[in-house]
């Protein structure tokens, strides 16, 4: 049977492109969190340092609770065509702010809303900072000459 071996998952996980790749997913975290507690009412940081906690809170938990709570809520994803996922990540933005102090999260609604803010945002960013995969070249087989079926005679 073979081992699982969590720490080269963790590692693979964050340090997969090298420390650019690490840097580049805590800012657009971080870019994520901002429009979050700029643009939801009832999301609010105190300090810039609460701030930063509450980023590298959320990204910790989005690595391994998320992972949990996916396959333990699975079939309600199903379900309900993958929306169920929203309440998840609003309820890690909650779980963030119980753990963060100065990162308040006031109800059920402002954790939806900043889970809705925060996943558009990471698409957006994460789509616009990927670096576009190597174009691998089809190989055709070679094309034989045509064969003529009724000559002309």
């Amino acid at each position: 049977m073979p081992t699982v071996h969590v720490t080269r998952e963790i590692y693979n996980y964050f340090f997969r492109g090298g420390f650019q790749a690490v840097t580049t997913r805590v800012l657009v975290t971080g870019i994520a969190v901002f429009l979050a507690v700029m643009t939801v009412p009832g999301i609010e940081v105190d300090s810039i340092p609460a701030g930063i906690a509450a980023i590298l809170v959320l990204m910790f938990l989005n690595l391994l609770v998320r992972p949990i709570l996916f396959v333990l809520t699975l079939p309600l994803i199903v379900l309900s065509l993958g929306l169920f996922l929203i309440v998840v990540n609003a309820l890690l933005l909650e779980f963030t702010a119980y753990l963060v102090k100065g990162f308040t999260v006031t109800g059920f609604w402002p954790a939806v809303g900043g889970a809705v803010v925060i996943s558009l945002a990471t698409t957006i960013l994460n789509a616009w900072t990927a670096e576009p995969r190597p174009v691998e070249p089809h190989a055709f087989p070679q094309q034989r000459a045509p064969r003529i079926i009724n000559p002309d005679e």
